[in-house]
């Protein structure tokens, strides 16, 4: 782990492994933090806050800069060990890798825009001032499924406003944050500015971060349940926080769509990470009269996937990241499978993959919405299919979810994409294309999807709190 610029050992000596979701084998074992390494990376994140926070901002903007720089030559290396750890194919880990860099690159040039107001107030006897300032140490908890760009996407903001990080990655892919760790050192990041915690104890050590006093913000990626926890145990502190949390997306096709380009959205959004991504397609809601051409032509794109390990450049498909993973999105197949959905292409036709992490691609068709599948999160490659008549049901059934992350919509006619942008329930809307994500962009979602948006100008100011000054107008 990397603390106030040191690599070491967790204070117990503990270590646990890291699996190759592909084969089960073990790839590495990393440092395993407990408390007490929680408590030493908020003293070097409490300590570094200062001077960081006081450094030029052309400085902060030079050093991501430098860490972009490092991240694109060293593009391959990132691939390989995110595939590795992760299990996506090695075409995949190149765009997340150049993905995750984009953060780095937008932030560097952010870093130097973070200007405040100096204006009279409207009844000429003062002068308002207001400051931008980091908010100071914060937490940063990411995910497995994108195990670098999630990662980026926080510490890059964070730095480029003045704030130091503890960042604690997923168990289940330390790796790539190791990896990213030491590139920043390498470029010249001042000791204590980024902290890693590599751990298999995430809840202790999460509550003690946040139940240290000098915490001021805490950025999550993951599930809507943990988010809720974490949301409770940020409470006593009254801390800025941004929740990235579940989706439940739908994919909606109008009757005047071009079915063939939404087939190729459909593949993008919903295979992209094996499925496994809060921004992945979860409900295909489809105008009965183009069902039975989008149903075809997504069975047989879904078909002709191959499901294989990462690293074999004949793989689309990789596995999921684990076993249990796997047989959760199975059993959800199976329930929809019993209360009546058509199964058009079965996670049962052909091999499965050399693991037991492996998961063959599914179609559904004609999915009732007492099914499972309907209102939880797939995280697979399991497409589920829901028939509407006219575009009002198809849009009631769209917003039928506690969930308002993404949404995907296809037509041809402009005013009714005006209509459903304006009334799908949803942080984000692709209309005509299955790819919303970008550096440039703000990510985040409504209702249970979270709170505050990562990504664009607006990302950073997840990380700046707002001052201000009366100043007595000049006699």
């Amino acid at each position: 782990m990397l603390v106030g610029g040191e690599w070491r050992e967790s204070r117990e000596g503990a270590r646990f492994p890291v699996l190759d979701p592909a084969t089960g084998e073990v790839i590495a074992t990393v440092a395993d933090a407990g408390v007490e390494d929680a408590a030493d990376a908020m003293d070097a994140a409490a300590a570094a806050f200062p001077r960081w926070s006081a450094a030029s901002p052309r400085r902060r903007a030079a050093l991501l800069h430098d860490v972009f720089t490092a991240v694109h030559d060293r593009a391959e290396e990132f691939a390989a060990l995110v595939t590795l750890e992760m299990g996506k194919p090695l075409a995949e880990s190149r765009a997340e890798v150049a993905y995750a860099a984009d953060f780095l690159r937008w932030y560097s040039e952010e870093a130097v825009r973070l200007t405040g107001t100096f204006r009279t107030a409207p009844g000429g006897a003062a002068r308002h001032l207001t400051l931008n300032r980091p908010v100071g140490p914060c937490l940063l908890v990411t995910p497995w499924n994108f195990p670098l760009a999630m990662i980026t996407r926080k510490v890059a903001p964070a730095l480029a406003a003045g704030c130091t990080v503890v960042l604690k990655p997923a168990e289940e892919t330390p790796l790539s944050a190791l990896l990213l760790a030491r590139v920043m050192a390498e470029a010249g990041l001042p000791a204590g500015v980024v902290n890693v915690l590599s751990t298999s104890r995430p809840g202790p050590l999460v509550e003690a971060v946040l139940g240290d006093r000098r915490i001021r913000k805490l950025s999550f990626t993951g599930s809507t349940e943990v988010g809720r926890r974490l949301l409770a145990l940020a409470a006593p502190g009254v801390l800025r926080t941004s929740m990235e949390l579940g989706g439940n997306a739908p994919f909606v096709v109008f009757d005047d769509a071009d079915v063939d380009a939404a087939v190729e959205g459909a593949v993008a959004a919903k295979l992209r990470n094996g499925g496994q991504s809060c921004v992945a397609a979860n409900r295909f809601i489809v105008a009965d009269s183009v069902a039975p051409r989008f149903v075809g032509g997504l069975a047989e794109r879904l078909r002709a996937q191959v499901v294989g390990p990462g690293d074999d450049p004949r793989s689309t498909l990789g596995p999921l990241i684990s076993q249990a993973q796997r047989d959760r999105a199975a059993g959800l197949v199976d329930d929809a499978v019993a209360h009546g959905a058509e199964p058009v292409v079965h996670y049962g036709e052909g091999a499965a993959g050399p693991g037991d992490a492996f998961l063959r691609p599914v179609l559904l068709d004609r999915v009732p919405p007492s099914a499972e599948i309907a209102r939880k999160e797939i995280f697979g490659p399991a497409a589920a299919v829901y028939r509407f008549s006219t575009e009002e049901e198809g849009l009631a059934l769209a917003n039928d979810t506690r969930s308002g992350l993404v949404g995907y919509v296809y037509t041809r006619d402009l005013d009714r994409a005006v209509r459903a942008i304006e009334a799908l329930e949803c942080g984000m809307v692709g209309v005509n294309r299955g790819h919303v994500s970008d550096a440039s962009a703000p990510f985040g979602g409504v209702k249970e999807s979270g709170l505050g948006r990562e990504g664009g100008e607006i990302g950073v100011q997840e990380y700046l709190e707002t001052r201000y000054a009366s100043i007595a107008a000049p006699a």
